[in-house]
């Protein structure tokens, strides 16, 4: 599989949450190529931002080569992003990083505050059995909650408990008895090591997707690190780059401490 830079086009945006914003774009070879759990790095218009904002795929289409963006404004660049039209193109690097690997059995999808967009893509391509847990702040931000449900059956948490559970999404999986064969997950990092310690106490694989600022994208500055159990032969060090190794990783081998 080839990183492609390209041109892209919007095809639409639209803001589905306060501060949330919904992107479709025209990315023929890159949505012939994408995978859930990958993301891609958008380019801003402003010649003051020269580093791309990586941003994770949401919804894949191959028959119409576009790719969907679920993203939170968190700074200048991504609020650039928000005021963009259909029309509108830009630089658009990707599918970059290392997705999701499905296997056999049922499965748990998690995801966790914006965290969930790149679940989505994920519930949809699995086969067989599978039950989505969704972790959100209160009930009046619950976006993709929908499209969810209308492919798996969906559980809920939030932090306040005016929806599902009041609680963790772990606190969601023991409440309702939720079971499985394996994990895979994206949020925040106490979320995804409360996943990793709930696993290994039920026999269970983890696949979890790390958040991480990130510089270019592509492993080449080492900016975004994860501490890990075995040593990495890029830095001889027992380290992983979350953008070139990643940002999907089997839990077992990340260090949480």
């Amino acid at each position: 599989m080839s990183i492609l830079k390209e041109t892209a086009t919007v095809i639409n945006q639209k803001e589905i949450s306060p501060g949330i914003f919904d992107l479709k774009i025209s990315f023929p070879g890159g949505a012939d190529q994408a995978k859930p759990g990958q993301f891609v790095g958008i380019y801003c218009k402003d010649g003051g931002r020269l580093l791309p904002r990586p941003i994770s795929i949401c919804g894949i289409d191959k028959a119409e080569g576009t790719i969907r963006i679920v993203y939170r404004i968190a700074g200048s660049g991504t609020r650039e992003i928000s005021g963009w039209k259909e029309g509108d193109t830009f630089e658009i690097l990707g599918p970059l990083g290392n997705g999701f690997t499905p296997g056999e059995g049922r499965a748990i999808i998690v995801g966790g505050g914006i965290g969930v967009p790149p679940m989505l893509e994920l519930a949809r391509q699995m086969a067989g059995v599978k039950t989505v847990v969704l972790g959100y702040r209160d009930s009046g931000n619950m976006f993709l909650k929908e499209e969810f449900e209308a492919i798996a059956d969906v559980k809920v948490s939030t932090d306040d408990g005016s929806a599902g559970i009041h609680g963790t999404v772990v606190d969601a999986i023991r409440e309702y008895g939720i079971t499985g064969d394996t994990i895979y997950a994206c949020g925040p990092m106490p979320m995804l090591k409360a996943l990793a310690e709930y696993a290994e106490e039920h026999g269970m694989e983890a696949q979890i997707s790390l958040e991480e600022r990130m510089a270019c994208g592509v492993g080449a500055c080492l900016g975004c690190i994860v501490k890990t159990k075995s040593r990495d032969h890029h830095t001889n060090v027992n380290n992983r780059r979350i953008c070139k190794d990643g940002p999907v990783f089997d839990a077992r081998e990340v260090s949480f401490s």
